[in-house]
């Protein structure tokens, strides 16, 4: 436990950051130290690793106090709050001092068998540390998605090998079900589907994290999404209303006269699903104008008509 590194430290973030800052922060580092991007970096993949736990912690407000309050032995399998605070309490009375919220450890000492009664509060023990009962390790597993699978959400079925209580193993096939809206760098959470737990204790969890393939067309930034749109150079000058591709089909998107190429236009609503239940996010068409390659006499003549309303000091501010 001692050796346990600081959930805030390995984010980069101060301890009363809030959800938002700390997501940033995940997001950055888990692209950084993804396996796909470091194929063959042992490093990078422990790395990954201790993010995604560190998020997986810092993003439930309950876990969070709880880490804030008992540090690292909250984060132990079966662990219980409020029987921590009685024999924090207990603990105090007893001896004249109590354990310090926020430290984030205990650093008063005592005899071997009054931690033992108090670790048998925290974690499930029975009276007089008889019947033990210990809840099973959690197991963890990847998945690879495809890139609407992962926007859109659904049902796969994974396959995994998982420990026996009678120390063999058992292979079995569960459901995940992925909300709409996940992305590289998630997980996903399947209680009971862990390690078997001892002496009748409630198995682990398993912990399945995610990969997302990228898209053709797509790029996505958080909830947002930007695809690259070609328009005429008369579509540019006049305004036009063209069909564009959504995530649920195509929409009508107006292009206002005198856009240039390079201009974002926004649909509100056509982006990625919040996984939590919020607000979608846009969908941003960039604009590309297209030049036309082949131009007859009549083209250039309209053409040598069009460059005498064009703006002769176009690029002055290059050299200002």
């Amino acid at each position: 436990m001692a050796d346990e590194k600081d959930l805030y430290q390995i984010l980069g973030v101060a301890r009363d950051a809030d959800t938002e800052t700390i997501r940033k922060a995940y997001r950055k580092l888990a692209r950084k130290n993804h396996p796909d991007l470091n194929p063959g970096d042992q490093a990078a993949e422990e790395r990954f690793k201790e993010i995604s736990h560190a998020w997986e912690v810092l993003e439930d407000a309950e876990r969070r106090r709880n880490y804030d309050e008992f540090g690292a032995v909250s984060l132990e399998s079966g662990f219980d709050a409020e029987k921590a605070r009685q024999a924090r309490e207990a603990f105090g009375t007893r001896f004249g001092f109590g354990g310090r919220p926020g430290a984030g450890r205990y650093e008063q000492e005592f005899e071997f068998g009054d931690l033992d009664e108090m670790l048998g509060g925290f974690f499930g023990r029975g009276a007089g540390g008889r019947g033990i009962r210990l809840r099973g390790q959690d197991l963890e597993a990847s998945l690879e998605l495809d890139f609407l699978e992962a926007v859109r959400g659904g049902e796969r079925r994974l396959t995994l090998t998982r420990p026996t209580a009678e120390g063999g193993a058992v292979t079995e096939t569960v459901t995940v079900r992925i909300p709409p809206g996940v992305d590289t760098g998630g997980s996903l959470r399947i209680p009971g589907k862990g390690a078997p737990g001892i002496g009748g204790g409630p198995p682990g969890d398993l912990h399945v994290s995610l990969s997302v393939r990228p898209h053709r067309l797509f790029q996505r930034d958080g909830r947002h999404l930007t695809f690259d749109l070609p328009i005429t150079v008369s579509e540019a000058i006049r305004g036009a209303k063209v069909e564009v591709p959504t995530l649920d089909g195509r929409a009508t998107l107006t292009i206002p006269p005198g856009t240039d190429s390079g201009t974002r236009l926004r649909l509100r609503g056509k982006g990625v699903p919040d996984p939590r239940g919020g607000a979608p996010g846009d969908l941003f068409a960039r604009v590309q104008i297209r030049v036309p390659r082949q131009l007859d006499d009549a083209a250039r003549a309209a053409l040598d008509t069009l460059e005498e309303h064009e703006d002769r000091d176009l690029r002055k501010e290059l050299f200002a």
